[in-house]
């Protein structure tokens, strides 16, 4: 608790911390309204619900040369404030398609919400590794875990209780109160300039398509030098099918399997079961950084949570059903921390950007190829049971895949950045 505290006392990383909490309320409260109130409508057409997680996912290919390079060129304490105003102004924009029942229009709006927030994450989180001590990024790491479990616990259940009290308008109001709320927090950060341009001062009129592309480039050059975080990396291609199924199988099971009549009821009470589950598991799984290598941590999560989610495909009942998403909730962190902790101690802060500009994309490729199947192929040739064991597949042959070759690299120096940037401008 006393290394948590202190955490607290730096008042950048409060903020940045309490930015990243109301930036996540604004784009989940009303998203989750907007899915049960599209399972509502069009109950016999589960391709809608569908439809609304790929416009979460694709916009990421559309943008997925910039993001990298706006976190590591501009100003990263502008682009995150940018990106949480934008979407407050496009949550505006989403309320009105719904008044005037523009459903196709609303899933443009989502579209380009989601393609604005894609360039939130890298630049907060390469502005939280530039002022916490290399020591302290498993703990930040354990406390983003926190937050995603709470989100997990209350998110949901906070969005189908407005939706169920005063619609999906209120929700949506509810996103645009919490994208405010964020980007005042990020204004009001004092950031050296240092942390926020790593790489020297540049502004948007200086980036040109070359200079785009050749950063992009060096971003896949840093990561292919480096076995390492290639093998880790290769993994995130897993992880977005992962995604794409979790995104939509819970509320699936529910519907058309276990709870075809309360199937928003029990989504709230599984909400609850996973959030706790995850919680308690940020809580275990940071505890148990200090004890056990990141590696080993992250092939026990993996581990632990494919067969899990494989078991929870068999069940028949919906208490048996919540007994497996409780040991899912429970392993998820282990993974979660391990991996949030050791990256940032993998990637040099400078290239941070340009490696998340290859990890987004490809994960968001294999989500929204993951969920384009899905929409084609639910439920008349795939089954819900089948999503349970694609899902907990990957997440074990991930597991055997790092155990395999993650030891043979552990001990590999990372390339110099700095060497690859200075034959870069040399070029």
């Amino acid at each position: 608790m006393g290394e948590i505290l202190k955490l607290f006392e730096n008042r950048n990383y409060t903020k940045l911390f309490l930015a990243n909490v109301t930036s996540q309320m604004g784009g989940t409260i009303g998203m989750t309204a907007f899915l049960f109130y599209l399972l509502d409508r069009f109950s016999n057409q589960p391709i809608y619900a569908t439809i609304t997680e790929l416009m979460y996912s694709l916009p990421t290919l559309a943008v997925f040369l910039l993001v990298g390079v706006f976190a590591d060129r501009l100003d990263r304490q502008k682009v995150a404030l940018y990106c949480d105003w934008i979407c407050a102004g496009l949550s505006v924009l989403f309320l009105l398609s719904l008044e005037l029942d523009f459903i196709m229009v609303s899933f443009a709006i989502i579209f380009l919400r989601s393609a604005i927030r894609n360039f939130f994450v890298p630049a907060e989180s390469a502005l939280i590794q530039g002022i916490l001590l290399k020591e302290d990024y498993t703990m930040a790491a354990g406390l983003n875990q926190m937050v995603s479990s709470l989100f997990m616990l209350f998110g949901n259940g906070i969005g189908i209780f407005i939706y169920w009290s005063v619609g999906i308008e209120g929700a949506v109001i509810f996103d645009v109160i919490g994208f405010i709320i964020s980007g005042f927090l990020i204004r009001s950060c004092r950031i050296t300039q240092e942390v926020r341009q790593p790489n020297g001062v540049y502004n948007l009129k200086e980036l040109s398509v070359t200079g785009v592309w050749a950063d992009f480039k060096i971003g896949w050059q840093y990561i292919w030098q480096y076995k390492l975080l290639f093998t880790l990396i290769s993994g995130f291609l897993v992880f977005g099918i992962v995604n794409g199924g979790f995104s939509v199988m819970q509320v699936f099971i529910l519907k058309y399997k276990l709870e075809p009549v309360d199937y928003e009821k029990y989504s709230v009470i599984l909400g609850v079961i996973f959030g706790v589950g995850v919680l308690v598991g940020s809580i275990f799984a940071s505890i148990l950084a200090k004890k056990m290598k990141l590696h080993h941590m992250m092939i026990v999560g993996l581990l632990i949570s494919g067969v899990g989610t494989a078991a929870a495909g068999l069940v028949e009942t919906t208490l048996q059903y919540m007994i497996g998403l409780a040991v899912v909730a429970l392993s998820l962190p282990i993974l979660n921390v391990s991996l949030g902790g050791w990256l940032p101690s993998l990637v040099a802060p400078e290239m941070m950007g340009r490696v998340q500009g290859w990890i987004n994309p490809l994960v968001m490729l294999s989500q929204s190829v993951t969920l384009f199947l899905i929409a084609l192929g639910f439920p008349d040739y795939i089954s819900v049971e089948t999503l349970y064991w694609v899902v907990g597949g990957c997440l074990i042959f991930v597991g055997f895949l790092y155990m395999a070759i993650i030891p043979k690299f552990i001990h590999e120096k990372a390339p110099e950045a700095d060497v690859m940037m200075k034959e870069q401008a040399s070029n």
